[in-house]
């Protein structure tokens, strides 16, 4: 038997996953024990599991280095991968928006073109097309959060889960795009080649998420 491989999302995602895989019955212990380690195998149920950056799963998934997949829905509705999107995990939530200074909430409503610092452009143009908004977007890879005090740009767009960090940096929310959190996705060929085994695990996570 061929080992279904399980592209999981590092940092707090991937944590999140862990617990979730574990109480289904589908990780192995040294999983949870051992994060630093990268990829993982267990021979029992004949998976194996690797870490990756969570813009990189998709890709992972995509080009069939990975069966099944843990992905953020930000990453997935920037990138639009050609692969399957099966099921909502209702994990890792947080809500997509579009945030600046208070006293930038006229300009926002009522210019005519705005400029928007962001990690996700194609969501930005996506959101600001769909409300016949006139924006430049401005593609950031750190801290969107400082376009807007540096006078970069007027707002922004980005993933908030509290809102603290919104908050920490004096920027309130104007706009709510999508709600977001993470999913799992197939490779498409896998899931032909696969498919009695990952529908049984589609089924073991649904089971565990409905509880």
């Amino acid at each position: 038997m061929n080992y279904l491989t399980v592209a999981l999302s590092k940092g707090r995602l991937a944590r999140e996953t862990l617990k979730l895989f574990a109480k289904s019955g589908l990780a192995h212990e040294e999983i949870i024990e051992d994060s630093r380690k990268l990829i993982f195998v267990d021979e029992e149920k004949k998976m194996k599991y690797f870490l990756a950056k969570s813009a990189d799963v998709p890709t992972y998934v995509e080009y069939g280095a990975a069966d099944v997949g843990i992905s953020g829905g930000d990453v997935l509705l920037e990138e639009g991968r050609n692969l399957y999107e099966v099921m909502d995990l209702g994990i890792g939530k947080c809500r997509m928006v579009v945030a600046g200074f208070a006293e930038m909430r006229e300009k926002f409503e009522y210019a005519n073109n705005i400029r928007v610092s962001t990690k996700y452009p194609n969501i930005a143009k996506r959101h600001f097309y769909q409300k016949h908004r006139q924006a430049e977007i401005v593609y950031l890879n750190g801290s969107v959060e400082l376009g807007p005090i540096v006078g970069l740009s007027d707002v922004i767009v980005d993933i908030a889960e509290s809102g603290a960090t919104l908050r920490e940096n004096g920027l309130v929310v104007f706009e709510e795009i999508c709600a977001v959190s993470a999913r799992l996705v197939v490779n498409r060929v896998s899931m032909k080649m696969e498919y009695e085994r990952i529908t049984d695990l589609i089924k073991q996570l649904d089971l565990e998420t409905r509880n």
